[in-house]
């Protein structure tokens, strides 16, 4: 017998099933180290549903002042046609500037992944985030490194 086996043996999924499935998934991105944030696609203003502590971290973002507000509005300085734009790409994974709540810029790569239901149609978005501020730093002492070299040559 498996975690989710209620001893139903009709094989349609049963309400404990659920519930259980439910609880580990939220578990599982709660716990996962990557800033993430869920959008609910079936408003036009795609506001957030779910974020992760990674996320309010990364944001400095207390989660319970994310839920229900556009994604723009929060890390993208108020730009939600850029949200909308990235939404409309069918794959989107790029590196763009974010902003936390105190102003500070936070380069992070970006990718974008639909959930859909049983009829084909988005319900949520998935919005993860990986922050490239340590190596965007480290670029910045490489390049000055190589300067002075290169003006000697």
């Amino acid at each position: 017998m498996d975690i989710f086996d209620s001893g139903r043996r009709d094989g349609g999924p049963s309400l404990s099933r659920l519930l259980a499935e439910a609880a580990m998934a939220r578990a599982a991105l709660g716990s996962c180290p990557s800033p993430i944030a869920i959008l609910d696609a079936a408003s036009p203003s795609r506001p957030v549903v779910y974020v992760n502590e990674a996320f309010e971290e990364l944001f400095s973002l207390a989660g319970k002042d994310v839920l229900g507000k556009a994604l723009g509005a929060l890390i993208f300085r108020g730009d939600e046609a850029l949200v909308h734009r990235m939404l409309a790409e069918s794959v989107f994974s790029k590196p763009v500037r974010a902003w936390s709540k105190d102003g500070t810029p936070r380069p992070v790569d970006l990718s974008l992944g639909a959930l859909r239901d049983r009829d084909g149609r988005v319900t949520h978005w998935v919005a993860s985030f990986a922050d490239r501020s340590e190596a965007e730093k480290l670029q910045a002492q490489l390049d000055a490194m190589r300067a002075p070299a290169a003006k000697a040559a």
